[in-house]
């Protein structure tokens, strides 16, 4: 589906998204009568301090001026790979968007991530991941990182990783990898109604408390991560 096809089946009702040099941003109708705001990455665009800067702002001015759910469209690059966007301080303008969507998700935004493209990385960290519940269309190709560049990092060859990507979900990138991992909530059928099934999604938000590693464990992801998640809550409850 291209970005306009999910854009008229998500709000048959209208919207007013636009993409600005692939930065979405904007507001929508819901189908039940409310409205959503909208912001996003599209046409693979990689995620600098200038975009960052710029979502975060719109995510910002839409606590102020009222209510409803927040609605973040996926479709990018990594962060952006330039020196400027280094020396700026990249990581802080990324940090600062995740911040500023749990922000808004604890103080009555409901953030829900709609992964349809590609994304990586600080990106998909900085966008989708930073969203109370993410959801992907088929045909989505999410990887936290690849594996030439995990190669790199952990000198192991990418034949091992490439055999350990086949067993084992953190290892390896895309869409059902994700979803076994808990990371991804849910994939939805591009061939029914986005609208329906964002209805249907808003109806039965998840409790704002992050359950990832607890959908991991159930999914056989990632076995140790929910202990792992309890045992630090209790010690941090001992150190109070």
């Amino acid at each position: 589906m291209t970005l306009d096809d999910i854009l008229a089946s998500l709000f048959p009702d209208g919207h007013e998204v636009r993409n600005d040099n692939g930065v979405l941003a904007g507001a929508a109708t819901l189908r039940s009568g409310g409205r959503i705001l909208v912001i996003g990455v599209a046409d693979r665009t990689a995620l600098g301090v200038d975009e960052a800067i710029r979502l975060s702002a719109h995510v910002l001015e839409s606590i102020d001026r009222g209510s409803g759910p927040i609605l973040v469209l996926v479709d990018s690059d990594s962060q952006r790979m330039s020196k400027r966007d280094e020396l700026l301080g990249l990581n802080e303008f990324l940090a600062h968007l995740a911040k500023v969507l749990i922000h808004a998700d604890m103080h009555g935004r409901p953030t829900i991530g709609l992964l349809y493209g590609h994304s990586a990385a600080g990106a998909l960290l900085a966008t989708g991941l930073a969203t109370r519940v993410l959801v992907g269309l088929p045909g989505a190709s999410p990887a936290v990182m690849d594996l030439p560049s995990m190669a790199k990092v952990t000198k192991l060859s990418m034949t091992a990783l490439e055999e350990k990507a086949k067993s084992t979900p953190v290892f390896a990138p895309g869409l059902s990898n994700l979803e076994q991992m808990g990371a991804v909530h849910m994939t939805w059928s591009d061939a029914t109604s986005l609208a329906d099934q964002l209805e249907a999604l808003l109806a039965d938000m998840p409790a704002a408390r992050d359950r990832r590693d607890a959908l991991g464990k159930e999914r056989g992801g990632r076995p140790k991560a929910a202990d792992i998640a309890e045992r630090v809550r209790d010690l941090a409850l001992q150190a109070r």
